[in-house]
C-alpha cells in the first residue's frame, strides 16, 4: 500500500502470530468451548474496564512488555504479549478455563488488537471482542489513558500475579 509504513518488527511480530494461529488450529486444538452469546464484537474503554471488573469478560492486554512499563496495564486486564510464540495457546487456555466468558483484546491504539481479532475469528476461535480504541487512543477512539481509566503497574510482578490468578482459576 503506498504511504503506509510497516516496520519490520511488526511484519515479522505478525508472522509469528499468524504462524502460531494456524499451527494451533491445523494441529486440532480442541476449544471445548460452546460459543458466547452472539453480541457485539468491540467494546470501549469503559464498557471493557466495567466488564472485566465485574468479571462479565477476560480482558487481555496484547503490547509488549515496555509498553506496559511505559503505561500501567488497564485495571481488570491480564498481559499477554502477542509477539510470543505461546500467545496463541495461552489464549487457548483461557477459552478453556472459561468457556463461556468474551475474551476482549486490547493494544496501544487498536491496530493489533484489530488484527488479532481478525485472524483468530478467521480460524473459528469463539467469543472475542475488539477494545477497538487501544489503551492510547486512535482513529477508533479516545482510548482507556486519556479517558482516565485506572491501570495497574506493568512490573513483572504484577503481571505475573494477576495472570496467574486468571490463567489457574481456583
Amino acid at each position: 500500500m503506498q504511504g503506509q509504513v510497516t516496520s519490520p518488527f511488526l511484519q515479522s511480530s505478525r508472522r509469528v502470530f499468524l504462524t502460531g494461529a494456524i499451527a494451533a488450529v491445523a494441529a486440532g486444538i480442541a476449544l471445548n468451548a460452546t460459543p458466547v452469546q452472539a453480541g457485539e464484537t468491540t467494546m470501549t474503554p469503559p464498557e471493557a474496564h466495567m466488564a472485566a471488573v465485574a468479571g462479565d469478560i477476560i480482558l487481555v492486554d496484547i503490547r509488549t512488555p515496555p509498553e506496559w512499563a511505559q503505561t500501567g496495564i488497564g485495571e481488570g486486564a491480564i498481559a499477554l504479549d502477542m509477539t510470543q510464540k505461546d500467545f496463541v495457546n495461552s489464549l487457548v487456555k483461557l477459552r478453556n478455563a472459561y468457556p463461556d466468558k468474551p475474551i476482549a483484546v486490547i493494544c496501544r491504539t487498536g491496530n493489533r488488537s484489530g488484527y488479532v481479532f481478525d485472524a483468530l475469528s478467521k480460524q473459528g476461535f469463539p467469543g472475542l471482542v475488539d477494545v477497538s480504541e487501544g489503551m492510547a487512543g486512535g482513529r477508533n477512539g479516545k482510548g482507556w489513558i486519556p479517558r482516565g481509566l485506572p491501570t495497574y503497574p506493568g512490573t513483572k510482578e504484577e503481571i505475573e500475579k494477576r495472570l496467574n490468578d486468571v490463567m489457574n482459576p481456583a
